[in-house]
């Protein structure tokens, strides 16, 4: 088969699998049909648990995902789930006396567990509501992402050393010791994923709300990236630092890696300075290749964990599949003469699909151990795993992958 014979093919797959998999799976099992919004928990065989907590960040993805799928084909059923899903995040996390999404609800969608300001909660908001104002044109969605990204600059900036803070308190006072996203991390004032989620936030507001304080605040995250939070040497990034960005971890994950190699061009090109994006451009080459070369199994899938240059996490989580099949297309793009990136995303693709996907239930799991068999712990939905990185790699592909008009 020939290279554009095999990437047509490539396309057409993961166009089918997007709307004939993975989007009735979102408009049908994970819907709460009980207390409305979207299902809280439920387990790879779709059995519900509703002590767990709805949280922030799924629904902003979910609100994300239909958005953005929207945009690629105009159905009512995707219309219909997105007006649903803002309508819950808007009027279910939003803090009317303080301003800002709290973190997690209970079941019945009040505000009893956590009603914390994380600036990552806050960037995934703002993201959601920027792609549904840019599907639907909906005024008071881009609004209350102005209204956020303002609390963000009044509250979480670090005007002396720059960057975000994770964590405040409901009434954006400062968290105290208190400083982790969630319980698997580092108690340390700042981490990469919050700014990396932060920049992809700030990148879709400045595409409808051109202000020069967010491209100004988009320059400063690309220069930390570079200077700070990428290390020079090995290609990854660091996890964890304090609030002078004095590193305080030694492990990276080859998902956020792949991932940001395509998020910070996204970033620099959407800033519209061509020097800036090629000098981004020669650091994501240089990060997608040490994520292919390391990180990158022979079977397509990519590891989770490493550390000084050895795997510590052989297992293959969905999440960082995704990123590898947008990344190595990315990278593939940028240098299309070297043939590693352009075989990349097929392995990374039948990868998904032949460990993956969930053919009975839908979806796709959260992760194969390293035993290649699927972690039965871990749930089809949570707070933590919702529509957003699956959907959003189909469409990336398909927008990458199909001729240029």
């Amino acid at each position: 088969m020939k290279p554009t014979d095999q990437l047509n093919l490539l396309a057409e797959q993961v166009e089918e699998h997007l709307f004939n998999h993975l989007m009735p799976f979102w408009c049908g099992p994970a819907l709460d049909t009980v207390n409305g919004g979207w299902m809280g928990w439920l387990s790879n065989d779709l059995q519900p648990d509703r002590t767990q907590p709805k949280g922030l960040i799924v629904n902003s993805r979910i609100l994300w995902a239909f958005s953005a799928v929207h945009q690629q084909r105009p159905e009512p059923v995707f219309r219909q789930l997105a007006a649903r899903a803002f309508n819950y995040v808007m009027t279910k996390f939003w803090d009317p006396e303080h301003g800002g999404a709290c973190w997690r609800l209970d079941d019945t969608g009040q505000v009893v567990l956590d009603d914390s300001k994380k600036t990552y909660g806050q960037a995934f908001y703002i993201y959601a509501l920027t792609e549904y104002h840019r599907s639907f044109g909906d005024q008071a969605a881009l609004q209350r992402a102005i209204a956020l990204f303002e609390l963000i600059e009044l509250h979480a900036h670090d005007a002396q050393f720059g960057g975000y803070n994770e964590v405040c308190r409901r009434d954006w006072s400062e968290a105290g010791t208190e400083a982790r996203l969630s319980d698997k991390d580092m108690n340390e004032k700042k981490s990469m994923n919050n700014h990396l989620h932060v920049l992809e936030a700030y990148t879709n507001l400045y595409r409808v709300w051109p202000e020069p304080r967010v491209a100004a605040r988009l320059r400063e995250l690309l220069v930390i990236f570079l200077t700070r939070i990428l290390d020079q040497r090995t290609g990854h990034l660091h996890h964890f630092f304090d609030s002078a960005w004095n590193v305080r971890s030694d492990t990276y994950t080859f998902g956020h890696d792949i991932e940001a190699s395509w998020l910070l061009c996204e970033a620099a090109e959407v800033l519209g300075d061509a020097a800036l994006l090629q000098g981004v451009q020669l650091v994501a080459l240089n990060m997608a290749e040490v994520a292919l070369r390391e990180g990158l199994g022979t079977d397509g899938g990519l590891f989770y964990e490493g550390r000084q240059g050895a795997v510590i996490d052989a297992g293959r989580e969905c999440w960082p599949q995704a990123e590898a099949l947008v990344g190595f297309l990315h990278a593939s793009e940028l240098a299309p003469e070297f043939p590693g990136f352009a075989q990349a995303p097929t392995a990374v693709w039948h990868y998904i699909q032949n460990n993956l996907v969930d053919r009975i239930h839908g979806e796709w799991f959260w992760r194969i151990n390293p035993d290649g068999l699927v972690d039965p712990k871990l749930p089809k939905v949570s707070e933590w795993k919702g529509p957003y990185h699956a959907t959003r790699a189909c469409l990336e592909a398909m927008r990458r992958l199909r001729p240029k008009s």
